[in-house]
C-alpha cells in the first residue's frame, strides 16, 4: 500500500511510513523526536480492523505522545484512526472474518477487517478526501507559488551552464541523449 498512499500525499509534502505490526521502541522515540520538532502533526493512520490493529493503533499513539513528552518536544501530535473503521466496513460492504482465537486482546466486535480490503480506488479516495479536509487553501496555494518561483530562478541560473556542456561535445546530444 506504501507506492499506491506515497502517489497521493507527494503531491502535499506529506510523508508515509509502513510498519510491519507492533513498532519497536527505538522506531516510536525515532518517530517521536522528528515529529515533536513541529508545532503540531496529525497522524494518519491505516490499519486492520481487529484487536492487534486496535492495540497498534493506541500503543502508537500512546507511546509516541509519551516518548515526545518525556523528550521535551512541545509540538502537538494528534492520532486519527483513518482506515479500517466500523463506519467504512458498513458503508463500502467489506468482508469480514471472525476474530482471531488465538489474539487475546479486548476487542468490541465480532467481525474484523484486512485494510486490504478495501479497493485501492475507494483507499486512494478516502486517504485524498482525509489530506484536502485538512488542508490550509491559501497556505497550500501560497507554497505551491513559492516553489514555482524558485524553480524559475533555478532554471535562469542553470540553463547557462547546461548550455556550456550541451556545447561542449561531451555530451551525447548527437547521439540523441
Amino acid at each position: 500500500m506504501v507506492p499506491q498512499i506515497q502517489r497521493i500525499a507527494d503531491p502535499f509534502g506529506i510523508a508515509v511510513q509502513s510498519a510491519g505490526g507492533f513498532d519497536s521502541l527505538t522506531c516510536k522515540h525515532d518517530l517521536a523526536l522528528k515529529l515533536g520538532e513541529w508545532p503540531a502533526v496529525e497522524i494518519l493512520h491505516i490499519g486492520d480492523y481487529d484487536a492487534s490493529g486496535e492495540h497498534i493503533f493506541s500503543s502508537l499513539a500512546e507511546d509516541v505522545q509519551t516518548l515526545a513528552r518525556d523528550l521535551g518536544k512541545t509540538g502537538r501530535l494528534v492520532f486519527s484512526r483513518l482506515v479500517v473503521t466500523r463506519q467504512q466496513i458498513d458503508d463500502l460492504g467489506l468482508p469480514t472474518a471472525p476474530p482471531k482465537e488465538t489474539d487475546r486482546r479486548s476487542f468490541d466486535d465480532t467481525e474484523t477487517v484486512q485494510a486490504e480490503a478495501i479497493p485501492p480506488n475507494m483507499l486512494a479516495q478516502i486517504v485524498r478526501d482525509a489530506i484536502t479536509d485538512r488542508l490550509d487553501d491559501d497556505a497550500y496555494e501560497r507554497v505551491l507559488d513559492q516553489e514555482k518561483h524558485i524553480r524559475e530562478r533555478l532554471t535562469q541560473k542553470l540553463e547557462p551552464l547546461l548550455g556550456e556542456v550541451w556545447d561542449d561535445g561531451d555530451s551525447g546530444a548527437e547521439d540523441g541523449v
